[in-house]
């Protein structure tokens, strides 16, 4: 599947996707958290009747939508790069990730066109009731839509309802609800687009707070951001339920995601949860040193957080090398559990199951029975190992340790901190003492680029920690790159990266003139 690749193509390929998904997703946040917000806000109006309650609605209607249409487009570049520079993944796996992608695509374009075309345009041609529908149903199929995308990440990071078909070498689904509602998709699920939640809530008591500074619309801002810090608070506490959640399945899929996020080097019972930590940058797997330069540690925290029990056994990054030890899988009792492989016994399995299916392939062309019957038992019997064939030595499956931990510690500072800035603001315009607090003020203002960088560092954490897998153990991404030129990669990336910017520039020199314009005239 693979042949001779050219190393610089597998690094190109992956730049540019991360440089796509990266961009696509500092749209992403703002769209599913304001149109929720929005929906609430003209909850309100519809209730009260009040008109200001209508200006207020259409303000941040005008951002949403400004923000909505630009991020469409890095959205479709996204999905085609799929077919064109990982053409061997989407072969491997097309039955399985071409449907929620579909039904993705059926969702976006039917429920959220259909009915953001009323929400903007039809404030004077529908009722009162409808509009407001049509605006809840936008922002629930802002939501709806996104499930799909993350249902279809969540195989990828845990392959559930799916069977191998060695004649036609795709994965095919055979229970499409396993794929739905495994428990990896309903965590990613959720703690996503709660990650967004919070973002949009940061962003309108950003802006809200840039209008208490220059003292201007005091009551759009002052009511705006008693939503956003209600709403923003629900979600962001949410969002550290969810996170439990989703930390709770990487130890139980994904460990060496885990030993990264944490610096383990050397597993533990009882092992604790790092507070603070500064990595030691000359540290290799089993050479004896100190993981750490300075580290401030919770006890039997990660044991606790990772398999609900206070003595459970941590694996670090060389144990799950060696092997040798007894996962804590939750759902496997204690006397049924295997000792876990070693790499090299995970690689050695993997070339036998690529063998096998080589030998299948050979009996069916030649018309040897014995041998297309033993190569397919061969394949059965070590396809959970399936991508390990591909990698060269055992450190291949290690991840880039510095920037999965840093960029996990990062986010979860940054998630205390806006529980407190949520808690602080509801405080403040509860007690009307919002407007004298012009340093606060200033801080909830230069907040606001920290809520997409704790979102791109979530999404950080989550796919550098995968590699090489772009399918857990089933195939690494030097198994899944398209067979194209690097070179054309290189163009095609820079070409992106211009074309991405000029966008985010244009969003931003647009959000800005449309702050300074300030709120229309609610009966228009």
């Amino acid at each position: 599947m693979t042949g001779n690749i050219d190393l610089s193509l597998i690094d190109w390929s992956r730049a540019q996707f991360a440089l796509t998904a990266m961009y696509h997703w500092l749209f992403v946040p703002l769209t599913l958290g304001l149109s929720f917000l929005v929906a609430i806000m003209e909850t309100i109006y519809v209730k009260t009747g009040n008109l200001a309650w209508k200006r207020i609605t259409k303000f941040w209607m005008t951002l949403f939508g400004i923000n909505f249409a630009i991020g469409i487009a890095t959205g479709i570049i996204l999905e085609f790069e799929f077919g064109t520079n990982w053409s061997n993944y989407s072969w491997f796996v097309g039955d399985i990730f071409g449907a929620p992608l579909a039904i993705e695509g059926i969702m976006a374009f039917f429920l959220e066109s259909t009915f953001i075309t009323i929400m903007f345009f039809g404030w004077n041609k529908v009722s009162k009731g409808f509009h407001l529908a049509s605006s809840w149903l936008t922002a629930i199929g802002a939501s709806l839509s996104a499930l799909w995308i993350l249902v279809a990440n969540a195989w990828m990071q845990y392959p559930a309802g799916m069977n191998f078909n060695p004649d036609t070498v795709r994965n095919e689904m055979v229970n499409f609800w396993d794929i739905l509602f495994s428990p990896v998709a309903v965590n990613k699920f959720l703690h996503t687009v709660s990650s967004g939640y919070v973002t949009a809530a940061i962003f309108v008591i950003a802006i809200s707070s840039w209008y208490l500074l220059k003292k201007r619309e005091s009551f759009l801002a002052k009511r705006s951001m008693l939503v956003a810090s209600i709403f923003g608070l629900v979600t962001v506490l949410f969002l550290a339920y969810t996170g439990d959640g989703s930390a709770f399945q990487v130890s139980q899929k994904q460990p060496m995601k885990l030993a990264a996020m944490e610096g383990l080097y050397q597993g533990r019972k009882g092992a604790g949860l790092i507070a603070v930590g500064i990595l030691n940058p000359s540290k290799k797997p089993g050479d004896g040193k100190d993981p750490f330069v300075v580290k401030l540690e919770f006890p039997k925290m990660l044991s606790l957080l990772g398999y609900r029990n206070l003595v459970a056994f941590v694996p670090g990054i060389e144990d799950i090398l060696t092997g040798g030890y007894k996962p804590e899988y939750n759902s496997i009792p204690s006397a049924e559990k295997e000792k876990a492989f070693s790499l090299e016994e995970k690689i050695a399995r993997g070339k036998k199951a690529l063998t096998g299916l080589a030998d299948y392939h050979q009996g069916l062309k030649v018309k040897d029975t014995l041998q297309w019957e033993s190569g397919k038992m061969q394949l059965k019997d070590n396809f959970p190992y399936f991508g390990y064939g591909y990698l060269k030595s055992p450190e291949n499956a290690i991840p880039n340790i510095p920037i999965i931990f840093y960029s996990f510690h990062f986010m979860v500072y940054l998630g205390i901190y806006f529980i407190l800035l949520f808690a602080t603001v509801l405080y403040l315009v509860i007690k009307d003492k919002i407007s004298a607090k012009r340093g606060l003020l200033r801080i909830f203002l230069w907040t606001l680029p920290f809520g997409y960088l704790a979102s791109q560092a979530g999404w950080i954490v989550t796919e550098v920690g995968r590699q090489p897998w772009v399918i857990q153990d089933l195939m690494p991404t030097v198994a899944a790159v398209s067979h194209v030129s690097s070179s054309s990669v290189q163009l095609t990336f820079w070409l992106f990266a211009a074309l991405f910017t000029t966008l985010l520039i244009a969003e931003i020199m647009i959000m800005i003139r449309q702050i300074k314009t300030g709120p229309k005239d609610p009966t228009n």
